[in-house]
């Protein structure tokens, strides 16, 4: 598979719902800051040209220094640190990220400098993302086009107003959204321009929310438990299990 994919990593929120001052994806997990694990996992794909990280602006020199600076001692020599290898470091930029998660994405979208024709787009928070997942969103963007990953619900769906049971509906139909959310750079680009000119009467969550408002077709890539969202304390203590 040619290089013909690009990856951006929001990584601007502050994660208010798992509490503390440290946004959650610089929490360790398993030795590791969590947003680490799906950054190395998409740097070490031949298939990806690229990655952008768009991580709050407050934060952006942490992981500079996290990513890019060597840990040298007085006689220069280079010492086991955090820093990524240096073939690693030439792949990835870091923006900062916007005030909602599709401003961040769009800063990231905007900062890509290779001849990427794709992006996907995945949030850091969900770590455990697997190299069979990536590669069939690049296999689906290529051969049917945008698409997003998501697994099929499991338990009876209700829809409730006030507290109260309106109707259930079926679960068949219902697909729980994960990323990677991938679709054409200059697509996304395109949609971006025009939300500038015609603002959404809403706040986009993801980038197929987008995509669908715009009549863009998006097609679902099956996802998995491992590649649920960390949010909060007790998500955090499931992740902390899955990697003993």
């Amino acid at each position: 598979m040619d290089k013909k994919f690009a990856v951006v990593l929001p990584a601007g929120g502050l994660g208010k719902r798992m509490g503390g001052n440290l946004p959650k994806q610089l929490m360790e997990l398993g030795g590791k800051p969590v947003y680490r694990y799906c950054l190395e996992t998409f740097l070490q794909m031949d298939e990806i040209a690229e990655v952008v990280m768009a991580v709050p602006a407050d934060w952006k020199s942490h992981f500079e220094k996290d990513l890019f600076e060597e840990n040298v001692d007085t006689d220069g020599n280079v010492k086991q640190g955090t820093a990524l290898s240096s073939g690693l470091r030439r792949k990835l930029k870091i923006v900062e990220g916007g005030a909602e998660r599709w401003q961040s994405v769009q800063n990231g979208v905007n900062a890509l400098e290779s001849d990427a024709e794709y992006v996907l787009v995945h949030d850091v928070a969900r770590p455990f993302i697997s190299r069979e997942i990536i590669l069939d969103v690049c296999d689906t963007l290529v051969n049917k086009g945008t698409c997003l990953v998501a697994k099929p619900a499991v338990d009876t769906i209700k829809i409730a107003a006030d507290g109260r049971v309106q109707k259930t509906i079926d679960r068949n139909t219902v697909w729980m959204a994960q990323t990677p959310q991938a679709a054409p750079v200059d697509l996304l680009k395109s949609l971006y321009k025009r939300m500038a000119s015609e603002p959404l009467d809403f706040v986009p969550t993801d980038e197929a929310s987008i995509l669908e408002y715009f009549g863009v077709p998006v097609y679902i890539v099956k996802g998995s438990s491992m590649n649920d969202k960390l949010t909060t304390p007790e998500d955090f203590e499931i992740f902390c299990n899955r990697i003993k």
